[in-house]
């Protein structure tokens, strides 16, 4: 991705810094264009391609949450090339000084929850909470660590959900295939990334349903996703 992209590195370094320094200055829509703009160039330097499904499930006159499944460090980028609208994101405070990632996440306003702190995972629940009602989309990953099976996810907890439903707002499940392969693969041959938005379900859908089963129904759809997409390759 580097190499490819050597002669512009300085310059969109540069941008990148100076974009997560002065965050709160500058149009949502200019931030998250130059993400679009920088990731998608990292992406064709590492050969990586997004193959992207369903964007018309992404709600466009409503604020959202997207849950997918996670499988690394690669996940956000692919859907940040994949989707049009901006959003921020919800982060294991473990990654938040990782060089670039750092720079996108200052970019994004992303909140780190520290998984070993209920009462700081409490705050940023309420925090996310009050900026989808503002006008803020979102995506958490509902697993809170990356899966070990790679395309199959692990459980999905269900106090993630509880955001989404204090702002009433729509849930956008996402299936991500081969995401893991961008960055823990140790190889340089080309990637195709899956990344299918799923029908969301909306605050009529799910006002009468626990966390517990939101969590269940919506991992139960991205595990269909993923298992007939396999099908498919084969």
């Amino acid at each position: 991705m580097v190499l490819y992209n050597l002669p512009v590195v300085p310059y969109y370094w540069y941008k990148l810094c100076s974009y997560a320094k002065h965050t709160d200055e500058i149009p949502e829509e200019q931030k998250y264009a130059l993400l679009k703009t920088v990731t998608m160039r990292a992406n064709r330097g590492g050969r990586v391609k997004i193959d992207v499904h369903g964007k018309e499930n992404i709600p466009r006159e409503e604020n959202f949450v997207f849950f997918p499944n996670h499988q690394g460090l690669f996940d956000v980028l692919s859907i940040i090339e994949a989707c049009d609208r901006p959003f921020s994101v919800v982060a294991k405070i473990e990654v938040k000084d990782i060089p670039f990632l750092k720079q996108v996440f200052a970019i994004l306003k992303a909140k780190f929850m520290d998984r070993d702190d209920v009462r700081q995972s409490l705050r940023i629940i309420q925090e996310v909470t009050e900026e989808v009602k503002g006008g803020r989309n979102f995506l958490i990953f509902p697993e809170g660590t990356r899966s070990k099976e790679r395309n199959h996810p692990g459980e999905f907890k269900g106090g993630s959900f509880k955001c989404a439903i204090k702002a009433q707002c729509p849930i956008v499940p996402v299936a991500m295939l081969d995401s893991y392969k961008a960055f823990d693969t140790n190889s340089i041959r080309p990637v195709t990334v899956q990344v299918h938005f799923l029908e969301p379900l909306y605050y009529e859908d799910y006002k009468d349903m626990k966390s517990t089963e939101i969590a269940r129904l919506v991992r139960s759809r991205i595990v269909e996703k993923v298992e007939a997409s396999e099908r498919e390759v084969r």
